[in-house]
């Protein structure tokens, strides 16, 4: 095991005992009369993965000293909410792999896809009602609002050549960032923090989740197939004009340049290596490192503003290693 894994398996460890309860509330939750419901939610949830956005609202309700079953719920809350999201998500972008094996929707077909990730939201907004608070609800409303804006944001650009940076960024801070900052900031509100610390945490989390959504990027241009478990590629074949293309097509040749845009609008793959060989020769995948790693140093930043104890040296551990993820 590598230093960045054995230090992220040290995250997850001082988490371990709570994340089995939320284990034990999103058993409960999915348990549905309608057969398919458990078993297209069961299918997906059962995946794997580091279940980032829950951890850091337990890391967060630990770093801030709240300790009540309500960190569970909306632990699971924030899950259920982000499994919806990959449920649409791989039926808009036709996708078949996701974390090594076949998508939902390549499993059971699209309509239960999109049928169940709805169910998962609806059984999430039953859940945040049991926190009987209202900048709960309101937090995770707007940011399931957003997320929604982001997905349409992210149709609407789709083999659009022209997406500059701060479009793309507005994508993914709407899309992907927008639940890291809603499970921070839901720890300050369990705990009951002043508003100071509360910004402390939702930066933290936007933070973390947008250096998150830029090394997936990154790993689309310089990942291994084996260990990301999606096809690389995968973003060009859905002319997804992300960070690694926009800044090739800046710092490259008029050629270049031309190559990279005529791929974004068509969505081909045919010609994935010589993409490969531009954005690295563009020194734009170092400049996408880059960009993600002053997004970390920005959530290490916002985490030091909390009280100093393990979880909060957690949440830094998280971030600094964050730049090592290859899946």
């Amino acid at each position: 095991m590598s230093a960045s894994e054995n230090s992220t398996a040290a995250v997850l460890a001082l988490v371990a005992p709570d994340m089995a309860q939320v284990d034990r509330v999103i058993a409960q939750r999915l348990d549905s009369g309608v057969p398919l419901v458990g078993e297209v939610a069961k299918y997906i949830i059962s995946a794997g993965g580091k279940r980032l956005r829950p951890v850091l609202l337990l890391l967060a309700c630990g770093a801030l000293g709240y300790t009540g079953a309500q960190r569970h719920n909306l632990a699971a809350v924030v899950e259920f909410i982000h499994t919806a999201t990959l449920l649409h998500d791989d039926v808009v972008d036709e996708s078949t792999l996701r974390r090594g094996r076949p998508t939902a929707n390549e499993s059971f077909g699209n309509p239960a896809s999109v049928l169940v990730g709805d169910f998962l939201y609806s059984r999430a907004f039953q859940m945040m009602v049991d926190a009987d608070s209202m900048r709960v609800m309101q937090t995770l409303a707007d940011a399931t609002n957003v997320i929604a804006e982001g997905e349409v944001l992210q149709l609407m650009n789709m083999h659009d050549a022209s997406l500059d940076e701060e479009g793309y960024l507005r994508v993914i801070r709407s899309k992907t960032a927008k639940l890291f900052e809603a499970s921070a900031r839901l720890g300050a509100i369990l705990s009951g923090s002043p508003a100071a610390i509360e910004t402390a945490c939702a930066d933290y989390g936007q933070a973390l989740g947008t250096a998150f959504q830029v090394i997936d990027d990154v790993l689309d241009y310089d990942g291994n197939a084996a260990e990301m478990g999606k096809n690389l590629g995968d973003d060009l074949r859905e002319g997804k004009a992300t960070l690694p293309l926009i800044l090739a097509m800046q710092k490259g040749t008029p050629a270049q340049s031309q190559t990279v845009r005529e791929a974004i609008e068509t969505g081909s793959v045919d010609r994935l290596s010589e993409i490969v060989a531009i954005v690295r020769e563009t020194g734009a995948l170092e400049a996408t490192r880059h960009a993600a790693a002053a997004e970390a140093q920005r959530a290490i930043d916002a985490a030091m503003q909390l009280p100093d104890n393990a979880h909060r040296q957690a949440m830094v551990v998280l971030a600094s290693q964050l730049l090592n993820r290859r899946t």
